[in-house]
């Protein structure tokens, strides 16, 4: 039997803070103990880490990844190996990808296909949820397969027509299935009709620069979709998760469903926190770094999004990180702003940024642990495996230094792209070691993890249903 015990830190969860001893057997947390009580004092371990000073928290969840995805005659440029490096660098212990179905082609084929692109490259663990671009009886069919192992979350897009597009009829029917399976929708809520009206348009008046990506995915359209999304849930009597939340007037509607009782979940990013159309303004070409849908908005809407968090209309924070590199895949779209991959890189930064977010005031400690670790273990089924430290959970835990300063950069990141969207940022706090199911995967800043350690892990459906 292997032991760790961590010695004399700040234990936070999302419903506690204790100052506590953790002792971990066999990849899982065996035991808490007041720090320096004799039955804290009384273990014994082959490895001692002296968290004194420092936060011992769960390992973060990122229920939004897209490793190798491919997008717009390209793909994203961290694979599963450098993806979960990075996030094991920024106190991510747990990522859930996305497979995707090709239109014409099975949901098998596409899990079976990521799969294999994951499988012995990860340094933390992993899961899947299922991007549905084909409805049919098959495919509804397969859903319900999935649900059974372990795949129990499948996203669908009011965006991108010709690519990943559902119609509503499509929506509704994979709604009603999930409401019987016991599975949750994830709907990219943008109204990709009208928005593609709008791209024409503007590219036929000359207007091609980076910053109209934003302007013409207006916040309304945002909106719109997520209205939509949310009364076909309604009606097929289904759960709904609204991924990357951007627009104050998409916060509205989800807050107004919750108000009315319904299973309507929203999530947003640390890039529409953070970030604002000014980055998409940014000179020679410079805004197609922060190019991503939904689009950054203007900065008034952040107030919006901070208060949702707060009052839990909105209740997870991922990173939607898919990363495409400036030179060569960014540069798709010199001259065509709609030739511009969407994406941002993300993964490394989400713990720190929204540590951030608890010094400057906007969130307690307790908020950051539950909107980036406990909320998304149990929204997506890994609770208490996840998300939590607590006698029989995964030891995926992160010893974090508070106090550390550090600024964002290109120079110091892990990610595998040519760019960080918070360069030059400075922020307060820093994963000083991470260990995965017991296993050091960062040491005192040094990584000491391996392909492959990270493992498959089958999930349990959405926690928060009645």
């Amino acid at each position: 039997m292997s032991r760790t015990v961590i010695r004399g830190g700040l234990v936070i969860t999302a419903s506690d803070e204790i100052h506590a001893d953790v002792l971990i057997e066999d990849g899982r947390i065996a035991a808490l103990a007041a720090s320096g009580t004799p039955a804290a004092e009384s273990w014994t371990a082959e490895r001692a880490i002296d968290a004194t000073g420092k936060y011992v928290i769960p390992g973060g969840v990122d229920a939004h990844t897209h490793m190798e995805l491919p997008f717009g005659g390209t793909f994203a440029s961290d694979t599963f190996e450098t993806g979960t490096r990075a996030a094991a660098w920024g106190g991510t212990t747990t990522i859930i990808d996305f497979a995707v179905q090709s239109v014409g082609r099975s949901l098998r084929e596409g899990l079976d296909a990521w799969n294999a692109k994951a499988d012995g490259k990860c340094a933390i663990d992993y899961g899947f949820h299922m991007i549905v671009s084909d409805v049919n009886q098959e495919t509804l069919k397969e859903m319900d397969l999935l649900v059974e192992e372990g795949v129990t979350s499948f996203k669908q897009f009011m965006a991108y027509p010709g690519v990943f597009y559902s119609d509503d009829g499509q929506i509704l029917r994979a709604m009603q299935r999930s409401a019987e399976n016991g599975g949750l929708i994830m709907m990219h809520a943008e109204n990709g009709i009208a928005i593609d009206v709008l791209v024409e348009q503007a590219l036929a008046r000359g207007e091609t620069d980076p910053r109209y990506h934003g302007e013409v995915r207006k916040a309304l359209l945002e909106a719109e979709a997520t209205h939509r999304a949310i009364k076909l849930a309604q009606v097929a009597g289904a759960p709904l998760y609204v991924v990357h939340v951007s627009a104050t007037e998409a916060v509205a509607e989800i807050a107004r469903a919750r108000d009315e009782g319904l299973n309507v979940f929203g999530e947003t990013c640390p890039q529409y926190l953070f970030l604002s159309t000014d980055n998409l303004a940014e000179p020679d070409f410079e805004g197609a770094k922060y190019v991503c849908s939904t689009p950054l908005r203007p900065k008034e809407h952040q107030t919006a999004l901070w208060r949702g968090l707060r009052t839990n209309d909105l209740q997870v924070v991922s990173t939607d990180h898919c990363p495409f590199c400036f030179t060569g895949q960014k540069e798709l779209g010199r001259g065509d702003f709609s030739k511009i991959p969407n994406g941002l890189p993300g993964v490394e930064n989400r713990m720190d940024l929204l540590h951030q977010a608890v010094v400057d005031g906007h969130i307690s400690r307790r908020r950051w642990i539950e909107i980036a670790c406990a909320t998304p273990a149990r929204m997506f089924g890994l609770y208490p495996k996840k998300g939590t430290i607590a006698p029989g959970a995964d030891a995926d835990v992160v010893i974090y230094d508070p106090h550390a300063e550090q600024i964002m950069s290109v120079e110091t990141h892990h990610m595998n792209v040519d760019y960080s969207a918070y360069e030059g940022k400075r922020v307060t706090g820093r994963v000083d070691t991470v260990l995965s199911r017991g296993e050091p995967v960062i040491t005192e800043r040094e990584f000491t993890g391996r392909a492959g350690h990270g493992v498959y892990t089958p999930r349990s459906t959405c926690q928060y249903l009645l």
